[in-house]
């Protein structure tokens, strides 16, 4: 019997994770997919918003402003990526300006500090490569970009190294609501808990509906992207938000924290909660689209396009709480935009319900802090001489492209909750991240898979499942 269990190994469920590892509680994650942030989490624009686009009334806005300035205290303790490189909701048109200080005044009533309206000019002289059609912005502060994978890997080892377990492909069945709280369902294992945590995602009204007569939907809504090549990271400093207008609410421009730039996304509701697919017509939609923002946006410099699903329910707002005829059944679910943004506090907010019900005595060894890999490329040359000293294994260059070496994608394997697969070495790591794809790194990144988790190379994949990437090896070379 568990006390606590949570459905789904995002960001979301990671931050919830953590934040019950500070007391003495047996807690498990379940995840369906082979690792932490394989959903939702792994595949959105990465931005920490300030907090001035949800309405005051709803959970987002109440929320988000606060969140927001968790972020410098939680990279602190957890060493990951995070800069607040502030943002502009860009406006068009002279009259839309009313819009411009009705967004101004909601991020005020939301909390959101030293927001201020710029005239065309002041915003190109911030950003010269803002477009001329620009003839105001709504700048934030605090806006600031992450990396969504080191964010949740960051909360899912910190959580695991103070207790919680995490078991992944294992997708839950069923739930059976018992006198005492939950049975649950995975292909392998029966699992009984006193609280259920639903952080499911894009599943997150499959989990609810199972138990629960308050019911609600889940409609995916695919969004795409387009990565640029690290030459042109700098095209712009800022976050670049559009103005809603008649046509539509826009996409961003925005650099990444690895030094990319990063254009989307559009928005299609869909029905197939797996379909990441990319289109023709949705990566030309967002490029034509986002030319609005900025001057030129050179497309031979795309390195690649991905997609990603939010979990937006009909009730367009977080549903956070326990359901109200299902006692210890508490939903984290429809969380999209600025679900990322939130989770450290939604994380909190679960931890108090939790709290409330259980009451648990505090884990008087937890430890806040969390030492990621390092970082070869961001080593000063005498750092890097002494590091090598140490482990040669950091003087072997694995690839080219992010100077990524053989002792991080060790270190990856090896650390809590490692990397099992490429796309774990990836997130980790960023290999194979950079313009060739991993078409050169990936052969020597599979030897290491292979070596350091004593697995057959035939049984190595991309994602986990049916991904493998070799259908046979010739023998007498392994």
């Amino acid at each position: 019997m568990y006390d606590v269990v949570i459905v789904g190994a995002g960001v979301v469920g990671c931050a919830i994770a953590r934040e019950i590892s500070r007391y003495k509680l047996k807690s498990l994650v379940l995840e369906k997919e082979n690792d932490v942030c394989s959903g939702t989490s792994k595949a959105n624009s990465a931005i920490i918003h300030a907090g001035h686009d949800a309405l005051p009334e709803t959970l987002k806005g109440k929320l988000n402003a606060k969140a927001n300035l968790m972020f410098d205290k939680l990279a602190e303790e957890l060493d990951f990526h995070f800069r607040r490189n502030g943002s502009l909701v860009l406006c068009f048109d002279e009259k839309d300006m009313d819009k411009l200080y009705e967004l101004k005044k909601r991020g005020e009533t939301n909390g959101v500090p030293n927001l201020q309206i710029l005239s065309g000019d002041e915003v190109r002289k911030m950003e010269p490569n803002v477009s001329d059609e620009v003839v105001a912005a709504l700048y934030a502060p605090t806006g600031g970009i992450v990396c969504p994978f080191n964010l949740t890997i960051a909360l899912a080892e910190n959580a695991n190294v103070n207790g919680v377990e995490f078991n992944f492909n294992s997708e839950v069945l069923s739930i059976t609501k018992l006198e005492d709280g939950f049975e649950i369902k995975t292909k392998d294992k029966t699992i009984k808990t006193k609280i259920l945590v639903n952080a499911a995602g894009v599943y997150g009204d499959k989990l609810n509906n199972m138990v629960s007569e308050h019911k609600f939907t889940i409609i995916p809504r695919k969004g795409e992207y387009n990565l640029f090549d690290k030459y042109v990271g700098n095209l712009t400093d800022k976050t670049l938000f559009q103005l809603p207008t008649k046509l539509g609410k826009g996409v961003l421009v925005t650099p990444t924290v690895d030094g990319n730039l990063l254009v989307g996304p559009n928005a299609v509701d869909i029905e197939d909660k797996d379909d990441v697919s990319t289109t023709r017509e949705g990566l030309d939609d967002i490029m034509e689209r986002a030319s609005l923002s900025v001057k030129s946006l050179p497309k031979g410099s795309i390195i690649t396009s991905f997609s990603g699903l939010r979990a937006r329910s009909e009730k367009d707002d977080f549903i956070i709480g326990e359901a109200p005829d299902v006692p210890g059944f508490i939903n984290a679910s429809s969380i999209e935009s600025p679900g990322l943004t939130c989770a450290p506090l939604i994380g909190v907010m679960v931890s108090d319900i939790i709290k409330d019900k259980l009451k648990p005595q505090p884990n008087e060894n937890f430890n806040p802090k969390r030492k990621g890999i390092t970082r070869f490329n961001d080593l000063s040359l005498e750092e890097k001489k002494k590091v090598i000293k140490e482990r040669p294994e950091y003087g072997r260059i694995v690839c080219r492209c992010e100077s990524v070496t053989e002792g991080e994608i060790v270190d990856a394997i090896n650390r809590p909750l490692g990397a099992k697969d490429l796309d774990g070495i990836k997130r980790r790591t960023r290999a194979g991240a950079g313009r060739c794809q991993s078409g050169f790194c990936i052969s020597r990144t599979m030897e290491l898979l292979h070596s350091e988790l004593n697995i057959p190379p035939t049984e190595i994949t991309k994602f986990g499942k049916a991904s493998k990437i070799l259908v046979g090896t010739n023998k007498e070379s392994i």
